[in-house]
C-alpha cells in the first residue's frame, strides 16, 4: 500500500492544522484579555498630600490568594439605586470668577472639571440657583419690581443677570458634556410675593402661589430657550432656615399646598417634565419630606426629596426611602472646606460622610457647595451670606487652586458615571466603602480608611481576591 497522501487530503489536513493553530492563538489572546480585564486601577488620595487623586502605577490584579485582614465583598447581583451624578453648585459667584478668566485658562479649567478623559474629573451634576443665592455679588430675582407693583402673569420675567455669567458658563460646560444633569433651586421668590417685602426670611403670600408656580415655569422655559435643560428643581432651598440672605420660610404644610394646588398642576398644564424635588434641607427633619409625600395628591407630582447634612444623620435618607420607596432621594448640598495651605487633607471626612454615606443611603447624587470662590471666599451677600464657604476650587484671576471638595467629588465623578448602579458591598469597621457598576460594566469601589492605622484588606469579586493597603486617612477608588 502506498504511503502517499492524495493531494486533496493533504490540502484538507493543511487547512485543519491551520484552523487548529488559529484556535490556539485565539485562546492565548483571550487568556491575555482575561488577565488584562482582571487588572485593577487605583486612584489614590493620601492624608499627607503625597498623592492627590493620582492613578497608581504599580500593577494590581485579582488572584485566588486571600491574605489576613478584613474583606470587602463586592457583589453586583444585588442592585440598589441608579446614580445621576456627582458635582457642585454653580453659584453666580462661581460663574463670575470663571467667566472673568482669560479664554484659554477658562477652557482648560472647564475641560479639567467636566471632561472625563485623562486626568479630568468628569463632573456630571450641577446645581444652579433660581435667582440669587447667598453666594452672589448682589441679590436679585427674575421679576424685581418697584414697590407696590405686581406681575401675576410673569410678563416682566427676565433671566437678566444670569446672561452675564451663569448662562455663558453653562453653555461652555454643555459643549464639553451635553448630558450633564442640572438642578435649579430658589433661595427666595420676588419680594413682592412675600408677606414682608424683604429678600431675607418672611413667607410666601397665599394669593401669589399661582404666580410663583408660573415663575418656575418661565424659568424652565426660558433656560430651555438658552439651550439649558433643567432636569429637576427643588421647591425651596433650606425652607426651615430664614436667616440666609436671600431666604424664605416654608413649613411643610405650606410646601404641600403649593405643590398640590399650584406647582404640580402648572407643570402639567405647560407639559413640563422637570422633576419636582421637595424639602432640600437638613437630615434632622426627615418628617418634613415624609409628611408631604404621605398625601397622595401631592405625591403624584413629586419625584423625591433632597437633603443637606449640616444637622442630622445621613441614615435619615434611608428612613425616607423606607417610608416612600417609590420616590427618589437626592443629596443636594454640603459645604466642604479646609484650612488653606494645610499640610494634611482630611479627605476621609467628605468622602465618608457624603460620597459613601449618601449613596449607601439611597441618594442618586451628591452635590457639594460650591464650585468656586476667590481667596477671600467671595462673593457672598450681607446680612446672611457665607464668608466661610470655600469653593472646590479657588480662582485668583487665572490661577486655580484645588481644594478638599474638588478631590472628594473626583473620587466618584470620574468613574461612577450617570447610569451607574450601586451594588452590594459589606461594611467593614474603619474602612467605609461603597460599590457601583458603571455603564461600561466596570466595578468601582470607593474606600476611606477612617482608622488610626494603615489597613491591609482584601477586595473580593466574582470569587477572586485582591489584597491591598490604605494608609490611615487615605481614600482609594478601585476600578476593574
Amino acid at each position: 500500500m502506498s504511503n502517499d497522501i492524495p493531494p486533496n487530503k493533504y490540502f484538507t489536513m493543511r487547512l485543519n492544522v491551520k484552523c487548529i493553530l488559529q484556535v490556539v492563538l485565539l485562546l492565548f489572546s483571550l487568556s491575555g484579555y482575561a488577565q488584562k480585564a482582571e487588572g485593577v486601577a487605583l486612584w489614590l488620595t493620601n492624608a499627607d498630600r503625597s498623592a492627590l487623586f493620582e492613578e497608581q502605577q504599580q500593577p494590581m490584579s485579582f488572584s485566588n490568594l486571600e491574605t489576613n485582614g478584613p474583606t470587602i465583598a463586592v457583589d453586583d447581583k444585588n442592585n440598589y439605586q441608579e446614580i445621576d451624578g456627582f458635582g457642585f453648585s454653580l453659584t453666580q459667584g462661581s460663574a463670575m470668577h470663571i467667566i472673568r478668566m482669560e479664554p484659554a485658562a477658562r477652557a482648560a479649567l472647564l475641560k479639567e472639571l467636566f471632561a472625563q478623559d485623562g486626568k479630568n474629573i468628569g463632573i456630571s451634576y450641577i446645581r444652579l440657583s433660581i435667582g440669587a443665592s447667598d453666594l452672589n455679588e448682589r441679590i436679585f430675582s427674575y421679576n424685581d419690581l418697584p414697590a407696590g407693583e405686581t406681575d401675576p402673569e410673569m410678563l416682566k420675567f427676565n433671566l437678566g443677570p444670569d446672561h452675564q455669567d451663569v448662562i455663558p458658563v453653562m453653555k461652555e460646560i454643555l459643549t464639553i458634556n451635553p448630558d450633564i444633569k442640572i438642578m435649579g433651586s430658589p433661595w427666595s421668590p420676588p419680594v413682592w410675593m412675600k408677606l414682608v417685602p424683604d429678600t431675607r426670611g418672611s413667607m410666601l403670600k397665599p394669593e401669589w402661589h399661582s404666580a410663583y408656580a408660573k415663575y418656575f415655569v418661565r424659568y424652565i422655559q426660558d433656560m430651555k430657550k438658552e439651550g439649558i435643560a433643567i432636569d429637576a428643581i427643588t421647591v425651596q432651598n433650606e425652607p426651615l432656615h430664614p436667616g440666609n440672605n436671600p431666604s424664605l420660610l416654608m413649613p411643610a404644610p405650606d410646601q404641600a399646598i403649593f405643590i398640590k394646588n399650584h406647582l404640580g398642576p402648572a407643570f402639567k398644564k405647560a407639559g413640563i417634565k422637570t422633576k419636582i424635588v421637595l424639602f432640600d434641607h437638613n437630615a434632622d427633619r426627615p418628617d418634613y419630606a415624609i409628611s408631604i409625600m404621605d398625601d397622595p395628591e401631592v405625591k403624584q407630582y413629586v419625584d423625591g426629596s433632597g437633603f443637606h447634612l449640616y444637622a442630622g444623620r445621613i441614615e435619615a435618607l434611608s428612613d425616607v426611602h423606607a417610608a416612600h420607596p417609590d420616590k427618589n432621594v437626592y443629596f443636594t448640598e454640603q459645604m466642604v472646606t479646609e484650612r488653606p495651605n494645610s499640610p494634611r487633607i482630611n479627605i476621609t471626612n467628605p468622602v465618608g460622610r457624603l460620597i459613601i454615606g449618601a449613596t449607601r443611603n439611597w441618594s442618586r447624587n451628591v452635590i457639594e457647595w460650591n464650585l468656586a470662590a476667590d481667596p477671600q471666599n467671595k462673593p457672598y451677600t450681607d446680612r446672611g451670606g457665607c464668608p466661610s464657604c470655600q469653593g472646590a476650587i479657588t480662582i485668583d484671576k487665572n490661577t486655580v487652586t484645588r481644594n478638599l471638595a474638588y478631590y472628594s467629588v473626583a473620587h466618584a465623578s470620574k468613574f461612577v458615571r450617570p447610569g451607574s448602579v450601586r451594588i452590594s458591598s459589606n461594611e467593614v469597621e474603619g474602612l467605609l466603602n461603597v460599590a457601583f457598576k458603571n455603564p461600561q460594566g466596570k466595578r468601582v469601589l470607593i474606600v476611606a480608611n477612617t482608622g488610626p492605622d494603615s489597613a491591609e484588606f482584601n477586595i473580593k469579586s466574582k470569587g477572586k481576591v485582591l489584597s491591598t493597603k490604605l494608609n490611615s486617612g487615605s481614600v482609594g477608588t478601585y476600578i476593574w
